[in-house]
């Protein structure tokens, strides 16, 4: 019981009645860990400091807050999740108030790809998420490991997406040709044709339907 609360969790946040399923799920960056470490280290000194004769034993009171806050930075960074699925992208973070972003993938509007120096060498970045109506929470999502290999994962997810609302457009769009189009069951007059303008000059025959473009994220 207790150790749910040390994992993430993110199946919970999915709607598989919808077919919803995870594509990617992000962890932090190993390089987050590093200056945890030295907190860490930093901290077991003192209080090998507070063991040598002549050292008063106020060092064990910095010792003890610089470790607890190393045991929060650590579990704050292990709960912290970015998740890509094949409807949104939303990010699961905090251990004990639990905060939950979404955003679909129709709203990202644009992705830029930070990758520092040294990150270069350690392959980890940073994702700058910009969208139609701005979350909060995802738009920075800093040490991604595999930035670009991330990056394109993302961009595939979502042609398939406007690939998809892009082919229900068009079969929509076919469905309204065939209701408006002309009744096949009433036949044309033998007579001769009335001094109206014909419907093949005007362009404006019964089986005229008006077509709307719809983009990925209209």
């Amino acid at each position: 019981m207790v150790a749910a609360w040390f994992i993430p969790r993110v199946g919970d946040e999915l709607v598989p009645d919808e077919g919803e399923y995870i594509v990617d799920e992000v962890r932090h960056h190993w390089i987050v860990f590093v200056p945890r470490v030295l907190e860490l280290v930093l901290a077991v000194g003192l209080v090998v400091l507070d063991g040598v004769p002549g050292v008063p034993h106020l060092v064990v009171l910095p010792a003890a807050a610089l470790l607890a806050r190393c045991v929060a930075k650590v579990l704050l960074d292990h709960m912290d999740r970015f998740v890509i699925t094949n409807f949104r992208v939303f990010r699961v973070h905090g251990f004990l108030d639990r905060q939950t972003a979404t955003m679909p993938l129709s709203r990202i509007l644009d992705i830029t790809v930070t990758t520092p120096l040294l990150g270069r060498v350690l392959e980890y970045g940073h994702f700058v998420f910009e969208s139609a109506a701005q979350a909060q929470g995802l738009r920075d999502i800093r040490y991604i490991g595999r930035p670009h290999e991330r990056d394109l994962t993302m961009q595939r997810v979502i042609q398939r997406a406007g690939l998809r609302r892009n082919a229900a457009s068009v079969s929509r769009e076919v469905v309204v040709r065939e209701v408006s189009g002309p009744n096949p069951s009433k036949s044309r007059p033998s007579g001769p044709q009335s001094a109206g303008p014909h419907p093949s000059r005007t362009g404006r025959g019964a089986g005229t339907s008006r077509r709307r473009r719809v983009g990925f994220g209209g």
